[in-house]
């Protein structure tokens, strides 16, 4: 399980997380909710150890396992998985580029032909660089790029952003079938039924700092939450 504790973190002096305390346990999505600016993105750069923001105190944890100090390449070693936002890719390399380079056979790790059966689209785009295919093969190519890694938790940082619908509902099959096999999922998200439609849990926040918790039901009954926090009416 992957464990935040009062979690601190800033930019240079700007503090822009305030005491954070979530967890994410292997066979959940965990959908992390709030509008533009609240410190989300910074969280998951934070557990990721991408030294900006930089972590000023509280603790985060994988199975026990404290990963204060490591680097974000042995945070990843530790089988925690990223889809950043923007999805991150190099324009010059081919998509069977992009996974092949991840191809090591660790643990759990898929395959670049499990990739493909999970996203046909991508093996009809293999030969095509990053930079000729369309926002959601992008998108489909930094999910499965992360899972090449074998992780058992999987940071995703706004995955709908910018997809067609169809594109989204692709995207929220994979969740759920990814939560079936036992991985757990932290995902950030601005698309709120999206993320509802896929969460067990739900965190909101505000200024840096978790200020709802709960599951998708009590939250979608919750009107003056949704209103306060969303700016959902």
């Amino acid at each position: 399980m992957l464990e935040v504790v009062d979690l601190c973190s800033a930019y240079g002096e700007a503090q822009v997380l305030n005491g954070v305390s979530m967890r994410v346990a292997e066979g959940e999505i965990v959908a992390l909710l709030g509008r533009n600016g609240m410190g989300k993105t910074s969280l998951v750069r934070s557990v990721m150890g991408l030294g900006s923001p930089r972590i000023t105190g509280g603790r985060v944890s994988i199975d026990g396992a404290d990963l204060a100090g490591l680097r974000s390449h042995q945070i990843a070693a530790k089988r925690i998985g990223y889809v950043p936002q923007g999805r991150r890719l190099f324009a010059s390399l081919t998509v069977l580029e992009h996974l092949e380079m991840l191809d090591h056979g660790l643990p759990g790790a898929w395959t670049v032909q499990r990739v493909f059966d999970a996203f046909p689209r991508l093996q009809e785009r293999k030969n095509h660089r990053a930079s000729q295919i369309s926002g959601g093969e992008r998108q489909m190519l930094a999910i499965g790029r992360a899972l090449m890694t074998g992780p058992r938790i999987l940071l995703m940082d706004e995955p709908t952003e910018g997809l067609a619908p169809v594109m989204v509902e692709l995207v929220e099959s994979i969740l759920a079938s990814l939560r079936k096999e036992g991985l757990g999922i932290l995902l950030v998200e601005q698309n709120l039924y999206s993320a509802l439609a896929v969460a067990d849990r739900v965190y909101i926040f505000e200024t840096g700092r978790v200020v709802w918790e709960g599951d998708p039901k009590q939250l979608t009954a919750d009107q003056a939450i949704l209103e306060r926090y969303l700016g959902i009416h």
